[in-house]
């Protein structure tokens, strides 16, 4: 199977049904179709290896993601946002592609690709163009389906491999056909290059939800967008439902009263902003998504329903799943391991392993899946009894103190407990006793004064253990995050290494 057949199973349905609004074109399931085989019918007669974007969202995007799939090449969204260095490396790794975006960056970043470019528009037309022309009538093969270039951080970016069969299994797995009503609107503000973005169009489109394309993230102009177009579900980052709270809170101008269902995933959700979300909108269904860019997306939620006993029970046990990813799809099974992989009771802390149809685990460099199957995620977590996930952060991200494996979740979210600190990372810092020592940094509230060094210590002393007392603090305006919401925990520690 291919994942083209999302979009000609949405367009056979109802194909004059709008199904994708970008700016101020709207489009049929048919004229997406239609423009995605002509697309491929240009992809397929070039001599390319990869269809990729270098560009924000638009119509664009889910053209040549269906293009790429019917002529049988993997799609390969790029980050826009990367400096030239980076970007040249990765055009490097796909050439000849051929590329709609910024043509003359990619020109004048890999001139001897032999890449084939198109900017946004001329793209669209050229596909618009050819929408009625002949197509190869063979069923499109059914292996990489996209592939997606991981953040690097001390190494070359790992280039993650996602085939046809993993995204079908994830979105057959997790979503009902022709489920959603014509008046259901999905408002998309995720950049394309991130799996997030990826699965909110092939999920939108199955359900046959219209997608509301917003290019690039701005509060004020979510909000606009949602109103106008009375949006019934979207997700977003932590960061991102933040800036809109924040802007709520404010008193901007908002009908949001369409909106059902809010997912959120992609980075650390604290509490305190989720129970203002739930106070602010309860009439909206809130799901906690955790997945990765090697698990085609969501592994495990926590529901709306699960979110409203939470946020309502006076029972800690209860209470604390606020802040968990939920239980583990029906389709996907998680396993918390040792360091000697071997797996570990509930309670206890460990790597989360995942497994199932939609976890691919493969890069061009190699296979991560160990021979059953298994995926190490590399992130740190633990389940209660009942089956709920507790993140603790990336195993990488552990602080050794003396050889104690200390966990910065567990000290930012004491930090986050004090009424002034708006957010906090902690870190690992150089230690002439200890190897690695504790850093953080806090950001204070708005016309707040930030507490004394003295007061966040005391803080921590008293509700942990002296060894999570930090040697080093920093104050800051704002921590790192990227566009996707995720900490750069290796931007913070730079800040110590003086």
């Amino acid at each position: 199977m291919n994942i083209s057949l999302i979009l000609q199973m949405a367009a056979d349905s109802d194909a004059e049904r709008i199904g994708l609004v970008c700016e101020t074109r709207r489009w049929s399931y048919g004229a997406l179709l239609r423009a995605a085989r002509g697309a491929a019918l240009k992809i397929s007669k070039s001599t390319c290896s990869h269809v990729a974007l270098l560009d924000e969202s638009s119509e664009a995007a889910p053209i040549a993601l269906f293009a790429a799939a019917l002529a049988g090449v993997p799609y390969v969204p790029l980050n826009y946002r990367l400096p030239n260095t980076d970007l040249t490396a990765l055009l490097s790794r796909i050439a000849p592609a051929y590329i709609i975006g910024d043509a003359d960056r990619i020109r004048e970043l890999n001139p001897e690709g032999g890449h084939i470019v198109r900017t946004r528009a001329a793209f669209v037309a050229e596909a618009e163009r050819l929408a009625d022309a002949a197509i190869s009538t063979d069923e499109p093969g059914d292996g990489i389906a996209v592939q997606l270039f991981t953040s690097g951080t001390t190494a070359a970016p790992k280039a993650a491999l996602l085939r046809h069969g993993n995204l079908l299994s994830y979105i057959l797995g997790t979503v009902e056909f022709g489920s959603a009503s014509p008046e259901e609107a999905a408002l998309v503000s995720v950049p394309p290059y991130h799996i997030a973005g990826i699965t909110a169009l092939l999920s939108s489109i199955y359900s046959m939800r219209r997608i509301v394309l917003l290019p690039a993230f701005d509060p004020d102009d979510w909000i606009a967008l949602a109103t106008a177009e009375r949006a019934t579900n979207a997700f977003l980052v932590p960061t991102m439902l933040s800036r809109v709270i924040a802007r709520v809170d404010a008193g901007a101008a908002a009908d949001l009263s369409a909106l059902r269902a809010v997912a959120y995933g992609g980075g650390r959700m604290p509490v305190e902003l989720i129970e203002r979300a739930l106070e602010l909108f309860p009439e909206t269904g809130f799901t906690n998504a955790y997945g990765l860019t090697e698990t085609s997306s969501t592994v495990a939620l926590l529901g709306p329903e699960e979110h409203r006993a939470a946020h309502a029970s006076s029972d800690p046990v209860i209470r604390a799943r606020l802040g968990s990813v939920g239980r583990p799809l029906p389709t996907v099974e998680i396993e918390i391991r040792d360091e000697e992989g071997k797996p570990v009771p509930p309670g206890e802390r460990g790597e989360i392993y995942v497994r199932g149809d939609q976890v691919s685990g493969e890069y061009r460099e190699r296979c991560a899946l160990d021979a059953k199957g298994w995926f190490p995620t590399r992130d740190a977590g633990w389940m209660d009894p009942e089956g709920y996930l507790f993140l603790a952060g990336r195993a990488d991200d552990v602080i050794v103190r003396g050889g104690e494996n200390i966990s910065p979740g567990e000290i930012e979210d004491v930090l986050l407990s004090h009424p002034v600190i708006a957010d906090a990372a902690a870190v690992a810092v150089p230690s002439t006793e200890w190897g690695e020592a504790v850093g953080i940094a806090v950001v204070a509230k708005p016309n707040q004064p930030p507490p004394s060094e003295d007061e966040l210590r005391n803080l921590i002393r008293n509700r942990l253990r002296s060894s999570r007392v930090p040697e080093r603090i920093a104050i800051l305006d704002a921590l790192p995050y990227n566009e996707m919401g995720k900490l750069l925990r290796r931007e913070v520690r730079k800040l110590f290494q003086s």
